[in-house]
């Protein structure tokens, strides 16, 4: 083929395919070949299933809208039967797990005509910002091998970045879709609320923080996979209404001239780094020359640590109940010395805790995002914040400091205190690759609609990508 297919999106790839100019086997060969060259390097894939996806490749595939388009299913959910599922977790791994059915979530994707080559890595549980677990050592960054991808979609986000497929899967309970896509220089759209199933196996995830999706290099890929995945599966206890016309559709509409909020400092007086407050700034005056209305405001929920405090209590206690979840489905009791010091530091402050005091912080959260609702009610569309508050850290910067193991929890505060918070509210947000540093290495622009309007999220971001592009910039390790 003529074609550098390492340069070309998703949808560039599937359009090869429908045009007869490539065939699904031949997308799926140059992937695995590119994951092959990289991966030593980026770990970034620790499952494969090549022989597997080529045959899938050479059978009957649905035919899709991204119908022979090689793809990566994140360790954490999207459920493959018979495929190794670890979480990031050494026991996990030492039972060699194995999922009995797909999920929802996955039989979408092969609906949607994706080949699945095998699952990234991801920190234990997906309890950090960055993707280190001891299970399965440590993704790299392609900008920076010294440097984290983000967490916990880490894995995802240095394959993508790096050429070795064109779009993986991602999820996002605190930042783990917008975090990893800050830092590997990807589109990264955390949906809202329950806007795709965790079906057949669960009802949610953290309480409804976290959504599924994927990370990308184009705005049109990351709308048209949401098309494919979104709405509710028989026996999901909520979902997010759908809109009256697919996201993708979106892409090519004028949004009119949007009332934009703009906060590129930390929120409670925390310092953020010049480099991130400079993106967010750089990406309020790209929407303006855009014209769009662009004035210094945010949500007043952002300033109150009861958001804060719920957020750290919701995450714990659910770290808990996993722990208890995988003892009960293997028949053994897991213990301290079969989890990280932090798992098990924040799994036993759960234990000291009520319900009464969990349903208390359920309440906070909720009585919050109302608050947080409200200032989109006051006639504001977006707002923009930098993704995260630092650049890409460095691998090993959240390892435990003399014993403490909460220490990696507490640095890992400043990487999320932009996106937790929608997680806990249920807005959509999406991070957009507009800045990097003088090093080189990449700083996200968050945006954040109100609830249901991924739609609104997308034509912008569609404005953004068209008048500032970003596709031109390749990592130095890229295939």
């Amino acid at each position: 083929m003529s074609h550098d297919l390492a340069t070309l999106d998703a949808t560039a790839q599937a359009e090869l395919v429908r045009r007869g100019d490539a065939s699904p086997s031949e997308l799926v060969d140059a992937a695995i070949a590119r994951i092959k060259k990289l991966n030593p390097e980026l770990n970034a894939v620790i499952h494969p299933r090549f022989e597997r996806a080529r045959e899938e490749a050479a059978g009957e595939l649905p035919d899709g809208p991204f119908r022979g388009v090689p793809f990566l299913l994140k360790d954490l959910g999207g459920n493959l039967a018979g495929e190794p599922y670890h979480a990031g977790m050494q026991f996990l791994k030492r039972h060699d797990y194995r999922s009995a059915r797909d999920a929802y979530f996955t039989e979408r994707l092969r609906r949607a005509g994706f080949v699945l080559l095998g699952r990234t890595n991801t920190p234990e549980l997906g309890l950090a910002p960055t993707t280190e677990p001891l299970a399965y050592g440590p993704s790299r960054s392609p900008w920076s091998t010294s440097h984290s991808p983000g967490g916990s979609s880490g894995g995802a986000s240095a394959a993508v970045a790096s050429g070795m497929v064109p779009v993986a899967h991602a999820s996002d309970g605190g930042g783990s879709i917008r975090i990893p896509a800050s830092h590997a220089g990807l589109v990264g759209l955390k949906p809202t609320r329950a806007r795709s199933s965790f079906g057949p196996d669960l009802g949610d995830r953290w309480n409804g923080f976290s959504v599924e999706l994927v990370v990308s290099h184009s705005v049109r890929d990351t709308a048209g996979v949401l098309d494919a995945v979104a709405g509710p599966a028989p026996g999901d206890p909520y979902a997010a209404a759908l809109p009256d016309r697919p996201f993708a559709e979106n892409l090519g509409r004028a949004p009119g001239r949007l009332r934009v909020g703009l906060l590129a400092h930390g929120p409670r007086g925390v310092e953020i780094d010049p480099e991130c407050a400079t993106a967010a700034r750089r990406t309020g005056e790209a929407l303006a020359a855009l014209g769009h209305e662009v004035v210094e405001s945010h949500p007043d929920a952002l300033e109150e640590p009861d958001l804060v405090a719920g957020v750290a209590t919701v995450i714990m206690c659910h770290t808990a109940r996993a722990l208890d979840g995988w003892s009960e489905k293997l028949g053994e009791t897991i213990t301290e010395t079969d989890v990280e010091p932090m798992t098990w530091r924040l799994a036993e402050i759960a234990r000291g805790m009520s319900a009464p005091d969990y349903l208390r912080a359920i309440e906070n959260v909720h009585r919050l995002g109302r608050q947080m609702a409200a200032w989109w009610e006051s006639g504001f569309d977006l707002l923009l914040t930098p993704t995260c508050g630092e650049p890409p850290p460095e691998i090993g910067s959240f390892a435990p400091v003399d014993g403490d193991a909460l220490a990696g929890f507490a640095r890992a505060a400043i990487f999320g205190m932009f996106t937790s918070p929608f997680n806990a509210t249920g807005q959509p947000g999406i991070s957009l690759p507009l800045h990097w540093t003088p090093e080189g290495l990449p700083v996200g622009s968050q945006l954040v609609a109100a609830t249901g309007r991924e739609d609104l999220l997308l034509s912008v971001a569609q404005q953004l990508e068209n008048s500032v592009p970003w596709n031109d910039r390749r990592p130095p390790l890229h295939a």
